[in-house]
């Protein structure tokens, strides 16, 4: 039995897009979803509680990172990341992939795996297909993902098809390696660059190695918006009707959207924690950095429309004195406000497929935040 089961309640019939609930081992959360971003085991500046009271159902962390440091073994003999950082709602590791390709300018791929050099004090490591699955094994996320090659933007097509081919290879391994199938949902990756016939390969070869859920690694990396909406639209058609879709790397406002019209369920990013510690926020109206000058005198909420602690209790003047002034809760309560807009975001998207009307909603939600 697989750990996870996904259901489908409804399609929009404006859009096609999906509403579902995904049931885990650490209980069940509605799709579309955005998850907030715990690389080390933490979503920066916030504790638990604080991501509860913002309805988050689900965070991702990563296996790299928490392989570096801690280590994944003494994070298995606090009992598994659930107990080590008192979380007790669903988690999905990712494979560690993506920042072997992207934090390591020295490495080696080969068939086996791929030797690095370590970010933190530039020691040797060898992550292969087994060992990512171990080491998400030890960590005990209810979804864990195959180990990828994760290619740039621009690639060739020749050398994203290699890739593309070993990235299969790879997930078959991952498969063999994992067991504890009822306790762990492990995904397979879907890659090929902005290439659509070697998309619609992988869809077809990784969907032919039955994993509970797929993902699709590789966009979001630098391509137009256009060309990453192309790939959606060649590869999601592809993947079951029955288990989750999840878009890693993904979590602006526009492409939440875009991408929950294409067939979406899935989605995490860094983004609206990494611009909050430098002092960005989302609004209804758009971006708006709260540490320009302009708001030194500006006694309103940062969005009055926000129903978070932060648009609750403080003035844009006052979250930019913390900023200026380098005090932690003013990053805090930008990171807060920015990750309840996104999980309230895709409240309101959920909503909007319940009501048949997410194609209207995106022209409203993008008239007024200002895309074109």
């Amino acid at each position: 039995m697989s750990a996870i089961k996904y259901e489908l309640i409804k399609k929009c019939r404006q859009t096609g897009a999906r509403l579902g609930i995904i049931h885990t081992p650490h209980g069940s959360f509605e799709t579309p979803v955005f998850m907030p971003v715990g690389t080390q085991a933490s979503v920066k500046t916030m504790t638990p509680d604080e991501l509860k009271e913002i309805e988050a159902g689900i965070i991702l962390c990563n296996t790299y990172h928490l392989y570096m440091r801690p280590g994944h073994e003494l994070v298995r003999e606090a009992g598994g990341l659930h107990s080590f950082m008192n979380w007790d709602r669903p988690i999905l590791t990712d494979s560690g992939g993506f920042q072997v390709f992207s934090l390591s300018s020295l490495r080696d791929i080969s068939e086996e795996g791929v030797v690095f050099k370590s970010h933190i004090d530039g020691s040797r490591h060898l992550f292969t297909p087994e060992k990512a699955v171990e080491i998400q094994n030890a960590l005990g996320s209810d979804i864990i993902m195959a180990f990828d090659e994760c290619i740039p933007y621009p690639c060739d097509y020749e050398y994203a098809k290699k890739s593309m081919e070993r990235t299969t290879r790879w997930a078959k391994r991952c498969k063999q390696a994992h067991h504890d199938t009822e306790r762990q949902a492990l995904f397979g990756i879907v890659q090929g660059g902005v290439y659509s016939d070697l998309r619609q390969q992988s869809a077809r070869e990784i969907v032919e190695l039955d994993f509970p859920g797929y993902a699709i690694g590789g966009l979001s990396v630098g391509e137009p918006a256009k060309l990453m909406y192309e790939m959606l639209e060649c590869t999601v058609p592809l993947l079951p009707e029955d288990k989750p879709r999840y878009l890693m790397g993904v979590g602006s406002p526009d492409y939440l959207i875009e991408a929950t019209i294409r067939g979406i369920d899935m989605f995490d990013c860094v983004f609206p924690t990494r611009i909050g510690r430098n002092g960005t926020v989302l609004t209804g109206r758009g971006r708006m950095i709260v540490r320009d000058n302009r708001y030194s005198r500006d006694f309103t909420p940062m969005d009055p429309e926000c129903d978070c602690y932060a648009c609750r209790n403080f003035t844009k003047a006052y979250i930019r004195h913390l900023l200026k002034a380098r005090e932690v809760l003013g990053i805090r309560l930008t990171t807060w406000h920015n990750l309840r807009f996104l999980i309230n975001l895709m409240k309101k998207i959920r909503q909007a497929i319940r009501e048949d009307r997410l194609g209207d909603f995106r022209n409203e939600f993008f008239n007024a935040f200002g895309y074109e």
